[in-house]
């Protein structure tokens, strides 16, 4: 993969086109793009469309004509995700011929009544940053040649990193430069802790890659130089310097931002209407309203006069 390695600074907003933006979006594509220009660089809109059962073109279109209205400019092409799968498909295959991914079958269903029959012991199962209980593993101690026979048999399947043994490959602590702050505040060098996660997903028979795989080798490949995210991904970014230093990949500067939450304290999902960049628009805001409502250093939840 042709790694670019920028003069100046790249920053980008990475939306999924499975419905319409909101003000969380709003914060973080604004934040990328006063960034940029402040320091003199890029930035980018790039599409994330792997998921091509709920992405849906109008939402891309939709997701332009937000950003457009918010006053953003971005520079061209925009990089789609879907036109790209051959090089996630070739960085997965790079990561079976090291020996760090596995094929595996369990269900989600087969997954919780695992977790349920151990936990029938009294000790609770352990779970990744997001709460979801780590993927219990068992085809990781399979033979390569029974692993392959089961791939043969067209069961469907995900490809797994085996974290463990990836981390053991790379042998040496990992960290990254956290230039804004971490869900207790944290900033400067974070160690990264990989294994938190457990055996993540990179490929899936639905899904021809993961968030994971494809953000580090987008970000690489358009030269992204720093990452600025909502806080919910702090704890991925674990995950993604272990894939950057297997790989090979640049390391970003990172940067966590606030969250924009709801009126019931919780983080905004697609399906809160009134909180989307186009009902607000319908509702008479204009751009600057939108960065007044957002651009308040002291206030992470919505405004009373953003609820309609």
């Amino acid at each position: 993969m042709p790694i670019v390695r920028p003069e100046q600074p790249v920053f980008r907003f990475a939306p999924s086109p499975n419905g319409r933006l909101h003000l969380g979006h709003a914060l973080s594509a604004i934040l990328n793009h006063d960034m940029a220009a402040a320091m003199g660089g890029r930035f980018l809109v790039r599409i994330e469309d792997i998921d091509r059962t709920r992405c849906r073109p109008e939402f891309e279109t939709a997701i332009f004509e937000d950003l457009a209205w918010l006053g953003l400019a971005w520079d061209e092409p925009v990089r789609r995700q879907s036109d790209h799968l051959d090089l996630y498909a070739a960085a997965l295959e790079r990561l079976k011929e090291m020996g760090l991914v596995y094929p595996s079958f369990m269900t989600r269903g087969e997954i919780k009544a695992a977790v349920a029959a151990a936990e029938t012991t009294g000790k609770p199962w352990p779970r990744d940053p997001d709460g979801s209980p780590l993927y219990p593993g068992r085809e990781r101690e399979l033979s390569p040649a029974a692993q392959a026979d089961l791939v043969a048999s067209g069961r469907a399947h995900a490809w797994r990193l085996d974290v463990a043994k990836a981390v053991g490959r790379v042998g040496e602590p990992l960290t990254w430069q956290e230039m804004g702050a971490g869900p207790s505040g944290e900033s400067g060098l974070i160690a990264a802790d990989p294994t938190a996660w457990g055996d993540v997903i990179l490929s899936r028979s639905d899904a021809p890659s993961s968030y994971h795989l494809s953000v580090v080798i987008d970000d690489a490949l358009q030269g992204v130089t720093h990452v600025l995210r909502g806080r919910d991904l702090y704890h991925a970014t674990s995950i993604h310097r272990l894939l950057q230093r297997l790989l090979d990949l640049p390391e970003p500067i990172y940067r966590h931002h606030r969250l924009v939450l709801g009126a019931d304290g919780r983080k905004l999902s697609k399906s809160n209407g009134d909180t989307g960049i186009a009902a607000l628009r319908a509702a008479g805001h204009s751009p600057a309203d939108i960065r007044a409502m957002l651009l308040c250093p002291d206030e992470s939840r919505i405004p009373e006069v953003t609820r309609h």
